[in-house]
């Protein structure tokens, strides 16, 4: 609001002062001013955007007006070029003050150059070829022009988008170079009009109009081209992390940086079920959990991108608001979506959302297929190694880490001891009595099974505080770091009990009806820690060890012993 009023205090008096005090030139020809007005809205379509900066090539018409009509009709014709300009850009209803800020800042621009003009002496009424003196005239006022244009975008950039401008970006340079191939053009423009009249407009626009649709196809490839090495990079990047959560994460980390998105999407095909679920969802980059069901095939925008494994590009909620069914809020408007192929098969989907209109271009939903073609490599290679780890890892037949595993750990643990980083170190070492009579008695299926439940019940009351592992056969493991001997020990006790007093429930392999029986089933229990009892984690397990079998299972069993030294 605070910019409309200025414009409206500044521009219609301002512009009424130019006219009073540089009343427009014309002798005869004020139709030709309409064929300058034609070619500059023409230039003026094919803007290029550049960090946030939007840049024409309007100079090159504005100059020869500006020679040969004088300050009001240049000030004038650049006011419709720009119009013509953010109406080509389609600005969206948060932009609209670009209109009256876009407005003032190429009024002042063209009023300081001008003036500049003046105040050195220039005028219009020459005719180049014979004075060709004022060409330095001119070049300080394209000068004036360049730097005012400059000092203004960056005051702009600053005081109301509050971003500080890199005085060396892109846009700079861009500006510069075009800048320098359009003045001479702009010179040739007014040379000719003088000489020819208005078939100059004819003879110059065509090649300036050319010159700007090059201009922006190659800053458009080269764009493309920016993006394309970026997805390269991006795609080595995702297929060098080996865990799914870091190639999900890396992976919309990544894409936020690349494209406006205030919503991300990762959905994951289940084919037993044939449903879409939501792996990963962000908000302005924070991870949101959000408890929404799995969709069907042609639910929402990613069920139907699922279903005929397409994507597709919304510019406004409207072209997408009949689609009831999704994640994606009512304050989103521009959405992409994109389908995670592999070998031919959709795997996934993800969605992209910006609650801003017409953010998302064609070019950008190529770019994100060819990502997320690295996402459904990478995320398939990740599952595959967290998959092959946790086998190397774990125990096939009770889950719990296996003694590789948990050896490693063990070493680990013990450098932390000898960094002082701990405290203690203790080790609980369990071993199910007579466990061979179970088998025997009711098959080794069934003892199987009391593994299984025996590793959960244990797992279960440990929890966090320590490392559970099967140790080999019908032996357990518990690793309990910064935890001493007389904690471990009535923590063993407590996990006796539990075993002892609660029956395992099993079928017995034995019958032809494979009856439920109620097993009990006891164990014997050694602790040792260390540094108190060992100086190495070998020694630690040889201690508890020790411990378990002079003094639990020498003892009668069923009891707990911790060792003595």
């Amino acid at each position: 609001m605070a910019i409309w009023v200025a414009w409206l205090l500044l521009f219609p008096p301002g512009l009424w002062l130019v006219f009073h005090y540089y009343p427009p030139l014309f002798t005869n020809n004020e139709t030709h001013i309409f064929g300058f007005l034609l070619l500059i809205c023409i230039v003026s379509v094919m803007p290029m955007t550049i960090n946030g900066t939007t840049l024409f090539c309007l100079q090159g018409v504005s100059l020869a007006v500006f020679l040969t009509f004088g300050l009001a009709a240049e000030l004038v014709l650049t006011q419709f070029a720009l119009l013509t300009m953010l109406l080509s850009i389609r600005l969206r209803s948060d932009e609209y003050y670009r209109l009256p800020l876009n407005s003032l800042m190429f009024f002042s621009i063209s009023l300081l150059s001008g003036y500049f003009y003046y105040l050195l002496g220039g005028t219009h009424d020459f005719i180049f070829t014979q004075e060709p003196e004022h060409f330095w005239l001119i070049l300080a006022h394209q000068a004036a022009y360049f730097i005012a244009n400059q000092i203004l975008i960056t005051m702009i950039l600053l005081f109301v988008h509050k971003r500080k401008r890199n005085l060396f970006g892109r846009d700079l340079v861009w500006e510069t170079v075009s800048t320098i191939i359009v003045f001479p053009i702009g010179l040739i423009l007014f040379i000719l009009y003088q000489q020819i009249g208005l078939m100059a407009i004819a003879a110059v626009g065509i090649p300036l109009i050319s010159l700007a649709l090059i201009m922006k196809l190659y800053y458009s490839s080269k764009e493309i081209n920016e993006y394309l090495q970026k997805a390269s990079e991006f795609g080595h990047e995702l297929t060098q992390r080996l865990q799914v959560n870091e190639v999900l994460d890396l992976f919309i980390q990544k894409i936020s940086t690349m494209l406006p998105v205030d919503y991300a999407y990762i959905l994951d095909v289940n084919m037993e079920q044939n449903e879409l679920h939501l792996l990963r969802h962000t908000e302005k980059g924070i991870e949101k959990k959000i408890d929404i069901g799995p969709l069907k095939p042609n639910e929402g925008i990613s069920g139907t991108v699922w279903q005929r494994k397409n994507a597709v590009l919304f510019h406004s909620r409207t072209e997408w608001n009949h689609i009831q069914k999704g994640y994606i809020p009512d304050s989103a408007e521009s959405v992409l979506s994109v389908p995670i192929m592999r070998n031919t098969n959709v795997t996934g989907v993800l969605v992209l959302a910006s609650n801003r209109k017409r953010e998302y271009h064609q070019y950008q939903l190529m770019i994100v297929d060819i990502l997320c073609s690295y996402l459904a490599v990478a995320y398939d290679n990740a599952r595959y190694h967290e998959e092959t780890k946790k086998n190397s890892e774990r125990c096939a037949l009770t889950k719990l880490y296996n003694y590789r595993y948990f050896e490693g750990v063990m070493e680990r643990e013990f450098k932390k001891l000898d960094n002082q980083e701990l405290k203690h170190l203790s080790l609980i070492l369990l071993d199910l009595d007579r466990f061979k009579i179970i088998n025997d008695t009711y098959g080794h299926e069934s003892g199987n099974e009391i593994l299984r439940q025996m590793a959960v019940r244990i797992a279960n009351f440990v929890g966090e505080t320590g490392i559970t592992a099967r140790y080999g056969g019908e032996e357990f493991v518990i690793l309990l770091p910064d935890i001493d001997k007389e904690n471990a020990f009535e923590m063993a006790e407590t996990i006796r009990q539990a075993i002892a007093f609660k029956p395992f429930e099993i079928y017995t392999d034995l019958d032809s009806h494979r009856s439920k029986v109620l097993v009990t089933v006891t164990a014997s229990i050694g602790v040792a820690s260390a540094p108190a009892d060992a100086e190495d984690f070998q020694s630690l397990i040889r201690h508890a060890d020790r411990a378990m079998y002079t003094g639990a299972k020498k003892a009668g069993r069923n009891k707990v012993a911790q060792y003595a030294g």
